[in-house]
């Protein structure tokens, strides 16, 4: 099936680009009007609802996304919306901006900079193009309509993914174990007992740190299209492979694996897919 972002022209794509890169910065100040301020969380899940863990919503999120909400009124208004605190919107464009507030709300809440604001933009096969924002560290990576990059404090970069490592020798990012079933540990544990260096908790910024260069897997479950979406489009822009633990497109949510190079993602691939649903 054709896709619509392959019939848009340069000057749509800037254009898409320009909104989405408004959408970030409008984040970035509200989210760091909030951040490392005392804030009420509430638990939004009902009693026992993600394994029974918590799962916070403060103002910061919800007054990140209304304020991305109204630019896209104003600038896109036949775009359909798909975000986290105010759910769907309808559209009639075929586009679709998906939008996660604050990702790593938990993290947010504790005054850690791993947190951030994910902004994509979609058609019906997936995502397009996809912004990673980190407001406190001033870091914006982006992904799609031909572009790989990253802007922050040293000035901007090019994104790439190094490729050339194999599983024995990778370093890889997950919020294991907070997250996942009981065959969803084992499974991870299968894939983390080989790789060289684990690390913990981090959010949407690993899938970053993965586009960057930094590390080499990314491996979650549990996930919802918003919290994927620009991920997969930063980090495929940038030369990665994301994919869901049976090899299928990941854009849906659920679990995820985003590896730096086909042959590491085949290799982690072979220990995940055996995991029952």
């Amino acid at each position: 099936m054709a896709r619509i972002g392959d019939r848009l022209g340069i000057a749509e794509r800037d254009e898409l680009r320009r909104v989405a890169h408004l959408l970030a910065d409008a984040t970035r100040a509200v989210t760091l009007r909030h951040f490392r301020h005392p804030l009420v969380a509430e638990d939004k899940g009902p009693a026992g609802a993600g394994g029974g863990r918590f799962d916070p919503v403060t103002v910061a999120d919800r007054e990140s996304e209304a304020a991305m909400r109204a630019i896209l009124a104003r600038e896109r208004p036949g775009d359909a919306v798909l975000g986290e605190e105010y759910g769907a919107s309808a559209g009639e464009s075929g586009l679709t901006w998906v939008l996660d507030p604050i990702d790593g709300t938990r993290g947010f809440i504790c005054g850690t900079p791993c947190w951030g604001v994910l902004v994509a933009l979609a058609d019906a096969q997936g995502p397009l193009f996809g912004i990673i924002e980190q407001p406190y560290i001033r870091e914006r990576f982006e992904g799609g309509f031909g572009r790989a990059r990253v802007a922050g404090p040293s000035g901007e970069a090019a994104l790439r993914v190094r490729d050339g490592q194999r599983l024995a020798g990778a370093v890889l990012l997950t919020t294991f174990p907070e997250i996942g079933t009981g065959p969803e540990r084992d499974a991870f544990g299968a894939v983390a007992g080989k790789a060289a260096l684990v690390r913990y908790g981090l959010d949407c910024y690993g899938y970053a740190l993965l586009a960057a260069g930094q590390v080499d897997l990314v491996i979650e479950a549990g996930l919802h299209p918003y919290d994927v979406h620009a991920p997969i489009a930063v980090i495929e822009a940038a030369g990665g492979v994301v994919s869901d633990w049976q090899g299928r497109p990941a854009h849906g949510g659920g679990r995820i694996l985003a590896a730096a190079s086909r042959a590491l993602h085949d290799e982690a691939l072979a220990l995940l897919r055996g995991c029952p649903d």
